[in-house]
């Protein structure tokens, strides 16, 4: 099982702001097309991100799935191309363990990176990055960890 939820409006207030609308309003990922292997992520509001700047933006989502699965968020494809828009950590790696932690409840951020030579302005709403979800292995020799998560990151 695996799904997305929208983080609990109290902690949308610390993150986000207090605006019961937007909450109310905005979307839980998607896939927009029957191949599509990725799950596109919405802005909560506009974005204007200058050349050379960085900004760290909440999506209000978080995510639950299998114990051996991992869900990994990419800039989409067109984005990357159109805009030279990176995220900052390349490839974010969220996994099973974040979910619900005690620290923000598993609240999904993403930090991009303007690498053009323009004003990058996106509106709110539009999908920016894309979540896809993927089995991993562990290698034998893998200890019985018990350790739990205890930060955000």
């Amino acid at each position: 099982m695996r799904d997305f939820e929208k983080i609990s409006y109290e902690q949308f207030c610390k993150d986000v702001k207090a605006d019961k609308n937007l909450y109310d309003s905005y979307k839980i990922p998607s896939r927009n097309s029957t191949n599509a292997a990725g799950y596109d992520f919405y802005l909560l509001e506009d974005i204007e991100l200058n050349p050379g700047e960085i900004v760290k933006i909440p999506t209000g989502i978080k995510s639950y799935f299998e114990p051996d699965e991992v869900l990994f968020l990419i800039v989409r494809s067109s984005t990357g191309f159109k805009y030279n828009i990176r995220l900052v950590n390349q490839v974010a790696v969220i996994d099973a363990d974040y979910y619900n932690n005690e620290n923000n409840e598993g609240h999904i951020f993403i930090k991009i990176q303007n690498e053009s030579d323009k004003t990058f302005n996106f509106q709110a709403g539009n999908a920016l990055v894309q979540g896809v979800f993927m089995k991993y292995l562990t290698t034998e020799s893998d200890q019985n960890l018990e350790q739990k998560r205890t930060s955000d990151y």
